[in-house]
Formats: structure tokens, C-alpha cells, sequence
């Protein structure tokens, strides 16, 4: 989608805040798990703090909204489009280093759960083995406390270094300063995640690998592949939202090009070439039926970007 008009000043203005990094109207629909949804209207990857400060100013002084984007797999982007500025962590935030000594382990924003869990184990570390059937991102992990398999980011977190969009400054949050909550925290569209310290365990029994190993297998076993973002509810008091949805006859469920996956309930597919819009129904179907069934009002674990509240 081209997005003109009344904007348009906008974001020319913006464009020459944000500096030769920026571009227009980028595709960020292929580069979430889902592999659907539309363009930007403007999009940054963010390689320094100048460049975190630059788009601070642009979304202050111009008011368009920020998006920021990992690795794409909870993210839900409207076949319309973001009307704001997409920003992508670059290379800066990739780094990890690991003290085998103290079991400190501090990962960029942009780090990968999955590679983080090998490294981690491959180190003789215990206690982020979950992580490896999460395919997410540090950031992403951390504002919405990730977890499975009996643990969370919480679990092992230090601290968090945040970006505050609000007053361009860099902040260190404590543990207790994050109000972790199950599948949330204290990180807002005004914050962005640079990095995260955890403590972690030493693997004195040297199970790590085997821990790991088990859950590789159970996702596979149990999880879909191809274009979806994971767990799309949060789990109701009582029972998972996958039993849930399965015992009220919900997969295969579809309208369009998604549905609610025959593998795993609570996993909503999207079929190449289809659209957020459907996927999008098929979330909402969903939740309907439920609450007029159960009286269970679900919560959704993805971000959804560009649909109406």
C-alpha cells in the first residue's frame, strides 16, 4: 500500500531526521513468521544510538507511531500497512557474551532465542534450555516475558537496557522494575529492548543437552511448521488454550487463506500467498466462538499491528 496525502509532508520531514538509513514504503509483512501483511510507510534499520535518537525525534516533534521488529514471530501486520516507522536492530545488537565462570550471560536485542539456548548449553549453562522452541528474539522475549516448558525470561533475568522513546535516553531496569506478569511486562510502544543480562546456572550434571535435545523433539512433534507465529492465545485459568480450542472441535477451522491448524489449536496457519485479513477473522472467529461457548475471554499473545482495536 502507498501511503500519501495528508502524510506526505510527514514523512519527507521524517525521512530527513532519520538520515540515509531510511527508506520508503518497505514490505515488513515478509519479514514476520507469517509471512503476510503489507508495507511501512517508513522503515530504519537502527545501527546506533544516534539512530535510536533520530527516530525519538521523528516520533515526537512529526507524531508518526513506532514499530519495532525482531524477529517477526508474534507480529501480525494488517494487509494496509504500518503508517508510522518500522525500525529493525542492526548488528550493534546481535552481540552475546557469555561468562562461563559466573554464568552471566548478556544477549543483545536481536539475538535469537534458539541460538542463545545452543550457546548457552554448549557452555555447560543451565536454566534457558525453554528458549530453544521459542523462535524469537531478546527484545521480544523480554516484553512480553516468553516462556514454555516451566520457565520464563523472568526466571533468569538480571536486568534489561531500554531505549526511551519518550526521552531519548538509555535506561538499566532491574528484575523488580520490569512487572513481569505472565506473557507481559512493564515494556510499552514508548520502550525499545537493547539488550538483556541473566544469571544463569552452572550444568553440573551435564543434562543441559539432553533437556534440550527433548524439547527440539516435542515441538516438532507437536508444533506446526510453515507460516504462523507460534501460540496465538494466552492460556485461560484451568487448561491450555490448545485443549481448549481442541475440545470445542476448533481445528481446522477457516475463513479464507488461515486456519486454526489440525497439529496444534492454538496455532493459526496462513496459506502462501494469503492474507492478514484472514488470519486476522480467523483469530477473531475464534474468540468469539469461545466466549459464547465457555464465557472465556482470550487474550492473543501476537501483536497485532494496523487492525482496529
Amino acid at each position: 500500500m502507498t501511503f500519501s496525502g495528508s502524510n506526505d509532508r510527514a514523512f519527507e520531514d521524517a525521512l530527513r531526521l532519520l538520515g540515509p538509513l531510511a527508506r520508503r514504503e518497505v514490505d515488513i509483512g515478509r519479514l514476520t513468521t507469517y509471512r503476510v501483511g503489507g508495507s511501512s510507510a517508513l522503515f530504519i534499520e537502527a545501527e546506533t544510538e544516534k539512530d535510536l535518537k533520530n527516530v525519538a525525534k521523528a516520533r515526537n516533534e512529526i507524531g508518526l507511531p513506532v514499530l519495532v521488529i525482531g524477529k517477526g514471530s508474534n507480529l501480525l501486520v494488517a494487509d494496509s500497512g504500518f503508517p508510522g516507522i518500522t525500525v529493525v536492530l542492526g548488528k550493534q545488537f546481535y552481540a552475546t557474551t557469555i561468562n562461563k565462570d559466573t554464568a552471566i550471560v548478556h544477549a543483545g536485542s536481536s539475538v535469537a532465542l534458539p541460538s542463545l539456548a545452543r550457546r548457552c548449553v554448549s557452555a555447560r549453562l543451565s536454566g534457558f534450555e525453554w528458549a530453544v522452541g521459542v523462535p524469537g528474539s531478546i527484545g521480544g522475549a523480554v516484553r512480553m516475558n516468553a516462556g514454555g516448558h516451566g520457565s520464563d525470561m523472568q526466571a533468569s533475568l538480571v536486568q534489561v537496557e531500554m531505549f526511551d522513546l519518550t526521552s531519548s535516553i538509555t535506561q538499566i531496569k532491574s528484575k523488580e522494575q520490569m512487572a513481569f506478569g505472565y506473557r507481559e511486562s512493564s515494556v510499552t510502544q514508548d520502550h525499545i529492548v537493547l539488550g538483556a543480562t541473566l544469571q544463569l546456572d552452572h550444568d553440573e550434571d551435564g543434562q543441559s543437552a539432553e533437556i534440550l535435545s527433548e524439547i527440539v523433539h516435542w515441538r516438532r512433534e507437536n508444533q506446526p511448521g510453515g507460516q504462523n507465529a507460534g501460540s496465538v492465545f494466552v492460556n485461560p485459568v484451568g487448561e491450555t488454550s490448545g485443549q481448549l480450542l481442541e475440545r470445542l472441535g476448533l481445528k481446522g477451522f477457516r475463513i479464507g487463506s488461515a486456519e486454526v491448524s489440525s497439529k496444534h489449536a492454538n496455532f493459526v496457519q496462513a496459506d502462501a500467498g494469503g492474507s492478514a485479513f484472514d488470519v486476522d477473522a480467523v483469530i477473531r472467529g475464534v474468540a468469539r466462538r469461545v466466549y459464547s461457548e465457555t464465557g472465556i475471554e482470550l487474550r492473543t499473545e501476537i501483536q497485532r499491528v494496523g487492525f482496529e482495536a
